[in-house]
């Protein structure tokens, strides 16, 4: 379990290295401004969530089941939120109107705090030695 946690963070967290150097250097000159800091919000929220998840799978006293919940809305938050936001940021772009899909964001910030909390409730409700 910790393994997929880990590689999961590597990834988001090199995804949002990407992300946010291709936000800083190349979508200025495609997009207005404003458009370009809601981008770089994706981008920080998804680092954010790469930062915990490594610290998630390198901790050594969480269960694998409580990991594996962490885990999942972490990963379901990112997609949702962040994803929301670079398409919503990136929608003069393309011919698609993507905020239709604009209701995500919150949906996606809501796993993102259920992550948060269900780590916090089991840190606790259990004794750390």
């Amino acid at each position: 379990m910790n393994r997929t946690i880990l590689l999961t963070a590597v990834l988001l967290g090199m995804f949002a290295i990407i992300l946010g150097a291709f936000g800083a250097h190349g979508l200025e000159k495609l997009v207005p401004a404003d458009a370009v800091e809601t981008f770089e919000v994706g981008v920080r929220y998804q680092m954010y969530h790469a930062l915990f998840l490594l610290f998630l799978g390198l901790w050594p006293q969480g269960s694998d089941r409580i990991k594996k919940l962490v885990l999942l809305m972490v990963v379901v938050g990112v997609v949702l939120f962040s994803f929301s936001i670079y398409a919503l940021a990136l929608n003069s772009l393309t011919a698609f109107d993507f905020k239709t899909f604009g209701f995500l964001t919150p949906i996606g910030g809501v796993f993102l705090i259920l992550g948060w909390g269900i780590l916090g409730y089991h840190l606790l409700i259990r004794k750390l030695e």
